[in-house]
């Protein structure tokens, strides 16, 4: 067989863009039914934002086979959700005059590092019951950013790969005229 114009990128769960994703919708869906009145609409907008930043990257990952255009509108579907979670969060400290760590912050080089080593939400589902809301906003906040990081270089490798190998139909042509070539 020839060259594949179909290959299988592997399971959306393995990447850590995807695993981080689900640690911010499990620490928001905490959030938001611990801290906010539950007759806040930021309660369903807060978790809605969280999911679909987390499904879009699933659904980006599985449009990938057959669709770079597809995958990079998702995934920015995915960092603009989690753009808009970062300023509901934002809001939140502001509006209750609590602290949003500065980046030199002790505390924030602490988040940093913790929240760069984990990405299992079960490790955060267990972290942040002993936790202030301040410090679970923060916390939230570092891994959007961290979030954002990972997903501008899964965009970029997105691009790059577009660009070495082409779309599908460039690859269906290839694999094609490699066909006839051979009979």
């Amino acid at each position: 067989m020839g060259t594949p114009f179909l290959p299988q990128k592997g399971n959306y769960r393995n990447l850590i863009a995807y695993q981080k994703a689900e640690c911010i919708y499990d620490i928001t869906y905490y959030f938001a039914h611990h801290f906010l009145d539950r007759n806040d609409r930021t309660i369903d907008q807060m978790i809605q934002a969280a999911r679909s930043g987390k499904q879009n990257i699933a659904e980006g990952c599985a449009a990938s086979t057959t669709s770079a255009e597809t995958e990079i509108k998702l995934v920015n579907v995915a960092r603009a959700s989690l753009q808009e979670l970062l300023i509901d969060y934002e809001d939140y400290l502001r509006v209750r005059n609590l602290i949003k760590w500065n980046v030199n912050d002790k505390n924030a080089i602490i988040a940093r590092r913790v929240c760069a080593k984990h990405n299992e939400s079960a490790f955060y589902r267990n972290a942040i019951q002993v936790r202030t809301d301040e410090t679970i906003a923060n916390i939230a906040i570092t891994l959007i950013y961290q979030e954002d990081v990972i997903l501008r270089k899964y965009l970029d490798h997105i691009k790059d790969d577009f660009i070495k190998h082409g779309g599908i139909r460039e690859q269906m042509t290839r694999a094609r005229i490699e066909y006839r070539n051979k009979q």
